[in-house]
């Protein structure tokens, strides 16, 4: 039997930041629990970007056959999914912003193909943000909390860490590493419990 498994998904264009490291953390806590964790960095994957062509109406599917859709077809099996990410004019990255915009597929099969929905898996997101924007996290979290709730995960863990504005502050910072490293254990916990149920 396997053990449940969280798909991470990093959302920064840039390896090793703040984000990269708290979710390392997270997944450490993951694992610690007793989950499997598959690491997905958005900057890695080749893909195309969707191009609304409404392909995915009537098969559910993107027409596209790259890296995003395989990931796609990875987060439908999964038990569990955590998004870390920095802010960006109270938004998302770019290159993670195309990856939640190839998540159409699972808005189709229910809205359009009125495929049955299955029960919400747990769901988290991390986000990372210097400070001194007017507008905060607020952007950022709607277009996180939409994608993940179109696929079929609820939101359980919303982690806001603002005031990080050295490329190395989460690393020097022992007791934050700790804390995001427990709020992974505690997210498995909800992992372990669903699957078991399912």
């Amino acid at each position: 039997m396997r053990r449940p498994l969280v798909i991470a998904l990093a959302g920064s264009p840039r390896p090793g930041g703040n984000s990269d490291c708290l979710l390392e953390e997270f997944v450490a806590g993951v694992r610690d629990a007793g989950a499997d964790a598959d690491l997905v960095a958005a900057r890695d994957l080749v893909f195309a970007a969707c191009d609304g062509c409404g392909g995915c109406f009537t098969s559910g599917r993107c027409v596209h056959r790259d890296d995003a859709d395989a990931f796609l077809e990875r987060l439908d099996a999964a038990d569990g999914l955590v998004v870390a990410s920095p802010v960006y004019f109270a938004g998302v990255p770019a290159v993670l912003k195309a990856v939640l915009d190839r998540m159409q597929p699972c808005w189709a099969r229910t809205y359009r193909l009125g495929q049955p929905r299955r029960p919400k898996r747990p769901g988290a997101y991390l986000l990372v943000g210097a400070g001194g924007d007017p507008f905060g996290t607020a952007g950022a979290e709607a277009t996180l909390s939409s994608a993940m709730q179109v696929c079929g995960f609820s939101v359980d863990v919303a982690g806001r860490f603002v005031g990080l504005d050295g490329p190395d502050d989460a690393r020097r910072d022992a007791d934050l590493r700790a804390r995001v490293r427990a709020m992974g254990a505690d997210f498995a916990a909800g992992v372990l419990e669903g699957a078991a149920r399912r």
